[in-house]
């Protein structure tokens, strides 16, 4: 009996080393981090983390005239696929994150209170895009959980 897709996903994302270090961070699983592999690439052609979400369409469009600068909704560049799996990989983990034991929980709270759900979903999502670039150009690198401040852990 052959097996399904999803399985045949998550085999090949356990069998990469890269892979297996891009499910460490939160919101990414088999089927993202595959994606993110076959759609960056080579993390060197970025210059800055901040790029990699700019390259996704996850950074806030631009209208800037006279000195007057004017943010827009996001630009939806590059790969609709990918930016889909890394906003829905966001809005999972604003639900079910522990926020006790990883500052990006106090982070993205502190947001919440400022703004609306689905901003704070796209921010987290392009935070998420800057630790993947981490990830793909350190070798070694794993996501780490750390507690927020002033909370043991």
């Amino acid at each position: 009996m052959p097996c399904s897709v999803s399985t045949e996903i998550k085999n090949i994302a356990d069998r990469d080393e890269t892979a297996r270090r891009l499910m460490t961070i939160p919101g990414v699983g088999p089927l993202g981090a595959t994606a993110i592999l076959a759609s960056i690439g080579d993390p060197a052609r970025f210059k800055k983390a901040r790029d990699v979400a700019a390259c996704l369409g996850l950074v806030p469009r631009q209208h800037s005239t006279g000195g007057k600068q004017t943010l827009l909704g996001i630009a939806k560049r590059g790969s609709s696929y990918l930016r889909t799996l890394l906003i829905h990989g966001a809005r999972s983990v604003l639900m079910y994150l522990d926020r006790t034991k990883d500052r990006l929980g106090q982070w993205a709270d502190e947001l919440r209170a400022r703004m609306h759900v689905n901003k704070v979903t796209v921010a987290l999502a392009a935070k998420l895009a800057r630790v993947v670039w981490v990830v793909l150009s350190k070798s070694g690198v794993t996501y780490e959980r750390r507690a927020p401040e002033g909370v043991c852990a």
